[in-house]
């Protein structure tokens, strides 16, 4: 008993706009890195769903996968470095503060 592919779209549709909703709405840094996580795991979902369904014998939407969260992976190092650099010198993580830095 197999899953269908239009199943699969929806969580990563819902999981997409989940995300999008939160990076727009959000004033933390924090769950604004959240957000963007949980879009990048939603294309993750679609290329391995597609590639099952697609192209069964091959493993190319499963590569992608693996370089998207090795770039996300390395994305979150970087943004918890600010955020932590910004906490350190605002101690605040709101988004308000980023925007007073500029100045």
């Amino acid at each position: 008993m197999s899953i269908p592919l239009t199943h699969i779209l929806f969580v990563s549709t819902a999981l997409f706009f989940i995300g999008t909703y939160g990076l727009f709405t959000r004033r933390n840094l924090i769950t604004m890195l959240m957000s963007i996580e949980l879009i990048l795991n939603s294309v993750n979902i679609n290329f391995v769903a597609f590639n099952k369904y697609l192209y069964p014998d091959k493993l190319n939407g499963v590569f992608f996968s693996l370089f998207i969260i090795t770039v996300a992976a390395a994305e979150a190092a970087v943004a918890i470095a600010i955020i932590i650099n910004l906490y350190r010198n605002h101690r605040s993580i709101d988004v308000e503060d980023v925007k007073e830095m500029k100045n």
